[in-house]
């Protein structure tokens, strides 16, 4: 289900759109209410003078950006760091560990099934379903995805089968790789 694995920032954008202050201070507040650990960081992550624009695309996806840097997306649901912030702020959202094995999967946009959250090297760390994560690789400093949690911590550890977190944004994706949005 990765959101950006064909994403093109020429091709996708539908429009980009200057926001009102009423607009910011909603957003601003549901990110602030869904993301507490950004509080304190509220001035550098979502400053107060600086323009705000969102940037339409195509399936409903919408990205905030301030000075042209993406920082949070959407698909209909709520707002998620991106992963370039998630690098700059890595307490923003709880770790999820996958094993070697998965890395080069979750890399090329796969969904991270239960037995690459629960093998030697990975770290399963108590989240609820629906949770959005970031998924951290053996071994490696910096989140390499970003995932939204289709079933609890413990859910996954005693199925042990199937999809445990939907990747929707990974390392080297069209998100990632957008560049600067005018």
């Amino acid at each position: 289900m990765a959101w950006f694995k064909k994403f093109d920032d020429k091709e996708n954008i539908s429009g980009v759109t200057q926001m009102k202050s009423s607009v910011i201070r909603k957003i601003t507040s549901d990110i602030l209410s869904n993301y507490p650990a950004i509080a304190e960081y509220q001035d550098i992550i979502l400053p107060k003078k600086e323009q705000m624009k969102l940037v339409k695309c195509h399936d409903h996806i919408e990205i905030l950006t301030i000075k042209g840097e993406p920082l949070f997306f959407k698909q209909r649901g709520d707002f998620m760091p991106t992963l370039r912030l998630l690098h700059k702020f890595p307490f923003i959202l709880p770790p999820q560990q996958v094993d070697k094995g998965a890395v080069r999967f979750v890399l090329s946009g796969a969904n991270i099934m239960c037995p690459g959250l629960t093998s030697k090297g990975a770290i399963l760390t108590p989240a609820d379903e629906e949770t959005v994560v970031a998924l951290m690789a053996e071994g490696k400093e910096h989140a390499l995805a970003i995932g939204i949690m289709k079933m609890s911590a413990d859910e996954i550890k005693s199925v042990n089968k199937g999809i445990g977190i939907d990747n929707v944004h990974y390392l080297n994706d069209g998100l990632w790789q957008m560049k600067t949005v005018k």
